[in-house]
């Protein structure tokens, strides 16, 4: 298993240890912290953001190699704590640029708006993660190679930035006093992912909050006007391809529509919202509505418990496949990926109400079951233990029996995201 990988498994029962010791403060509070289908939806999607790194690594660390080796101006020692500590530096203040760059320009919003669907704030929203960022976030980082930086210290570094911003994603901090205005924080981020008006497009540090001070994009949480979370363009889905691609569809519609070819170009490099104007007068959109209702399709308890169970046994193969990603044969890992994400897609099918979403489970449950005891193998493992081939036989093979339990959702609710009222 690569470093980044065998970090990030270490990291994740941590990381749930946390959402669970949230979850426990918001009750004892007397809040709802999380809903399941949110929840699915953001782990789901950090699941898929992470299985599309393995595959990405010749753009996000090959090339950052490739320049350091050929092209860097200096070659610093990776045993200097002043290199680790100025990488740190450099790191967290390209980071703030590519950050501030997602939100200012159409393209990079259309990898980075996932982190940002989520109508609620809770830690599994730090793990809604892209599944395209990776396609030019590369270069942002550049600058580091070019300075000499060892590729062992870049990838360390951008672990302690990612890992650090884990613990802001929550409600259950308050102010930090002196803390608030060095770093990002629990209330300076909250104010990052509001789409109320005086909080749009601010607080982009990842670790530093002084990036923002120093370069005029600072905005203080004002308990006055509680921050709402989304985007101005709700998603309003659970399906993880979409989440992934509903900007990048946008933007390719408006390229087609428009009859300008430097409109054609601007509506990618222009900020998230801009279209030409012949395209905005045939096609207009509805405006956005601070008071908007929350995307919540109902789901039943015995539905839900049946969406949390397949979910976690996802997780746990999503975990085996990071594991395999440094051994395991090019097809078996594409395979294996494609079975994963599909997964996700059904759970999410399932979560909105989806017509033929029960049946395309049960064909995903039964083939779970059936292929591995009647070939012995699994991904990636040649010779199955028979009594683990058993076990998913039983667990997946069996699920099928539930299906037709499930109680059918009623009509697709949702809940009115007035101000405040994602604290509840």
């Amino acid at each position: 298993m690569h470093l980044q990988e065998l970090i990030i498994t270490f990291a994740t029962p941590v990381f749930f240890a946390l959402i669970g010791v949230e979850w426990l403060v918001a009750r004892w509070r007397g809040r709802v912290a999380y809903r399941a289908n949110d929840a699915v939806s953001s782990i789901g999607l950090g699941v898929i953001s992470q299985i599309v790194g393995v595959f990405a690594k010749l753009l996000s660390i090959g090339v950052y190699a490739w320049v350091a080796a050929h092209l860097a101006l200096l070659a610093l020692p990776a045993d200097s704590i002043l290199v680790w500590a100025f990488a740190l530096l450099a790191y967290d203040f390209l980071y703030y640029w590519l950050h501030r760059a997602g939100h200012e320009v159409n393209i990079l919003w259309a990898a980075h708006v996932v982190h940002h669907q989520s109508e609620h704030y809770n830690l599994s929203t730090a793990l809604r993660q892209t599944g395209s960022g990776v396609l030019l976030g590369w270069l942002f980082y550049l600058p580091m190679a070019l300075a000499g930086i060892p590729v062992e210290v870049f990838v360390v570094v951008a672990l302690i930035d990612l890992l650090y911003q884990f613990w802001v994603h929550t409600e259950q901090i308050g102010r930090l006093g002196w803390f608030d205005r060095v770093f990002c924080s629990p209330s300076n981020h909250r104010a990052h992912h509001a789409v109320n008006k005086r909080y749009l497009d601010r607080n982009y540090g990842g670790i530093l909050i002084v990036w923002d001070r120093l370069f005029g994009t600072f905005v203080e949480e004002d308990d006055a006007d509680p921050p709402v979370y989304g985007t101005r363009a709700p998603l309003r889905s659970w399906n993880p391809l979409w989440a992934n691609a509903e900007v990048y569809w946008a933007a390719a519609k408006d390229t087609w529509r428009t009859r300008r070819w430097s409109d054609k170009v601007a509506v990618w490099l222009k900020p998230p919202g801009w279209r030409p104007a012949d395209v905005a007068a045939r096609y207009p959109r509805t405006a956005f509505d601070i008071r908007r209702e929350r995307f919540d399709p109902p789901m039943p308890r015995a539905l839900t418990l049946y969406c949390l169970l397949q979910f976690a046994l996802l997780l746990g193969m999503a975990t085996q496949f990071l594991d395999l990603s440094a051994r395991a044969s090019l097809p078996t890992l594409l395979a294996y990926a494609v079975y994963l994400i599909g997964s996700l897609t059904v759970l999410g099918a399932l979560m909105e109400g989806r017509a033929g979403a029960r049946s395309i489970e049960a064909a995903r449950v039964l083939a779970t079951a059936w292929l591995p005891w009647a070939t012995g193998r699994w991904f990636g493992v040649a010779h199955l233990d028979p009594g683990l081939a058993l076990a998913l036989l039983l667990v997946f093979g069996l699920a099928p029996l539930a299906l037709p339990r499930l109680a059918n959702p009623s009509p697709r609710t949702t809940q009115t995201a007035t101000p405040g009222s994602h604290s509840l």
